[in-house]
């Protein structure tokens, strides 16, 4: 249940509707016992099996509180039958139970009315923080788990914490206010049939207890396994032209099959053990009727002790208690399954970023001077990536990182825009640590495009503007010419207004790269950072994204990581990577003269 009191903190924005339920849960409770108790006097009086009384009772104390009731609705019934007739009078009472049930009922709706807005209200809530979490999380927390796991999350495991969590209110009060009161009606009509019914409770309740103790691991390993699949699905759809070209098909859906193969088995032993909760608790319920008919029976008709109207409405309690009984096993088993799924839920709540902003973190609005990378060594796992790694970037010049691939080029840009911390040394802009700035304000001041351009499943126009506000369209024309995409965005069916697909789906290699490019332009930072921009381009785009890149970069602190050597011919400062160390470093005149790696690149690139 600690899993669950987490949770609960996610109810205190809706704690009106939580009273509000627990009001109407009251009065449900309390008609419930009165539509049984009502039948008593009306059975007695009408049927004759009790003296009409014509004396108004008079109250003397909770010591006589039955007979005080029974009297006074006695004296209501017979001064009925006596001025109105005994068809009027039943026609009274029969209305009187009417009114009961249906207030009984208007009360139960109420209470579901209320308790839907608080569920929906925590379902919300917890969807958005655990969303907002997933997307401030660091890359290096999603290397180690798979992303379908966290779609799992987000989909499969809320809605379990919003069901069960629904079953915690019921269990805390619609139930077993019901029993209680149901109980206090029991114990005023017949005290030794109640025992009975006392003792019958906590038997039931540790034999469905027992049915359900492995209920809890078997939910988390089902919810486990599902992850497992989703991130397959994921994986699939992301890589399906790969898997087309190898035949891979039959291999990904084996893979699939057995895992909800094993999903199958795990929800089949789950679902099992939940449905024996409901046959279990009635059939105990119903041994209890029937023990208690012969109970109860044998006090009516031979001991005498108990009135046939009273021992009718006892057993109309008595199977009104069934009902609560059996919600509480299933809310038991819902609990159970709910609670895994909350620790799924609130490990990711609780996951502490490694990568959070300090508390006195300054917000940084420009960059004014240099970049220095200062005996800066970075490692991902167990081997280094980068090893005393120094450089200084000033401001306006265009900075190359060239090498073989696994050099590090691309994790200088990782660590500059601080997706990963570094392990030793320090990264200082304007001669401040950037980890002293505010992740926010340090991003705002770059720009990105990488070798995968990024687009998203909306028109041209938001995949351009996105993540800025107050843009104007005429902003949106400007960028995209910088980047030579208007020409190509204006013969699209819709301009601006068509949407590119799944990922940018409709458009080519270099449309989608083009369109990247347009909206670093736009975001206009004063650093723009440019990963393998034009390695995954044709000859024909990789001229018109270089020409768009060269436009971009003018007046802007740049730095570029590339394969093509073609197209860092023009940077300030090359710098040549091997093994995460700095081999060499110069213009391109210097490196070629140099008659170093740098030129045998080229002379490979060339040849």
């Amino acid at each position: 249940m600690n899993y669950f009191k987490k949770i609960l903190r996610y109810a205190l924005p809706y704690k009106m509707y939580g009273f509000l339920n627990i009001g109407s849960n009251i009065f449900y409770a309390l008609f419930s016992v009165l539509s049984f108790m009502a039948l008593i006097p009306m059975l007695n009086v009408l049927f004759e099996k009790e003296t009409a009384l014509r004396v108004k009772p008079e109250w003397s104390g909770l010591k006589n509180l039955k007979e005080f009731v029974f009297d006074s609705m006695n004296y209501q019934i017979t001064h009925l039958t006596d001025s109105k007739g005994q068809m009027i009078a039943l026609l009274y009472m029969v209305g009187l139970i009417i009114v009961i049930f249906l207030l009984k009922n208007i009360f139960n709706y109420a209470a579901m009315f209320f308790i839907t807005f608080l569920r929906n209200g925590v379902l919300k809530d917890i969807r958005n923080d655990l969303y907002k979490k997933s997307i401030n999380l660091p890359l290096a927390y999603y290397s180690e788990k798979r992303k379908g796991d966290m779609m799992a999350r987000l989909s499969g495991d809320v809605e379990v914490v919003q069901t069960s969590f629904l079953s915690v209110l019921e269990l805390i009060v619609k139930e077993p206010l019901t029993i209680i009161f149901t109980l206090f009606g029991m114990m005023v009509l017949s005290p030794k049939l109640t025992l009975f019914v006392l003792i019958f409770i906590p038997i039931s309740g540790y034999i469905i207890s027992v049915i359900g103790k492995k209920l809890k691991q078997e939910s988390s390993i089902a919810q486990k396994e599902q992850g497992f699949f989703l991130s397959l699905i994921d994986e699939s759809l992301g890589g399906l032209r790969v898997i087309k070209g190898f035949n891979a098909e039959k291999y990904f859906l084996r893979i699939f099959k057995e895992s909800t193969q094993r999903f199958y088995n795990i929800s089949n032993k789950l679902l099992n053990r939940q449905n024996l909760a409901t046959p279990t608790s009635e059939f105990l319920g119903v041994l209890v009727i029937a023990i208690l008919l012969w109970f109860g029976g044998r006090m009516v008709l031979s001991e005498k002790t108990l009135d046939a109207a009273s021992f009718i409405a006892f057993m109309g309690l008595a199977y009104n208690i069934l009902t609560p009984a059996k919600a509480i096993s299933k809310a038991v088993y819902s609990i159970r399954k709910g609670n895994a799924a909350a620790e799924r839920v609130i490990e990711v709540l609780e996951t502490q970023s490694t990568l959070d902003d300090k508390v006195d973190a300054e917000a940084k609005q420009t960059f004014d001077s240099e970049i220095e990378f200062k005996n800066l060594s970075f490692k991902y796992e167990d081997d280094w990536v980068l090893q005393d790694f120094n450089l200084k970037v000033e401001k306006g010049q265009t900075v190359a990182l060239v090498g073989q691939s696994g050099s590090g080029k691309s994790t200088i840009a990782a660590l500059l825009t601080r997706f990963y911390d570094v392990n030793k040394g320090q990264i200082r802009m304007d001669g401040i640590d950037i980890r002293d700035v505010k992740k926010k304000s340090l991003r705002a001041l770059m720009g990105l495009v990488t070798q995968d351009a990024i687009l998203f499943h909306d028109t041209v126009k938001n995949n351009i503007v996105f993540g800025l506000d107050h843009i104007s369209d005429e902003q949106v024309v400007q960028a995209a010419k910088i980047a030579n995409a208007h020409e190509f965005i204006m013969n699209l069916p819709n301009g601006y207004d068509t949407n590119i697909g799944d990922s940018g789906g409709k458009l080519s290699g270099g449309q989608k790269q083009r369109l990247s490019i347009a909206r670093a332009v736009l975001k206009n930072p004063p650093i723009m950072i440019l990963d393998e921009a034009t390695s995954a381009l044709d000859t024909e785009s990789e001229r018109l994204v270089q020409d768009a890149l060269e436009q971009m970069m003018e007046n802007r602190t740049s730095i570029v990581i590339a394969h093509r050597l073609s197209t860092v011919q023009k940077a300030d400062t090359i710098v040549v990577m091997k093994d995460g160390r700095i081999i060499e470093q110069g213009t391109h005149k210097q490196l070629i003269a140099a008659k170093g790696i740098y030129k045998m690149l080229v002379d490979m690139q060339e040849l």
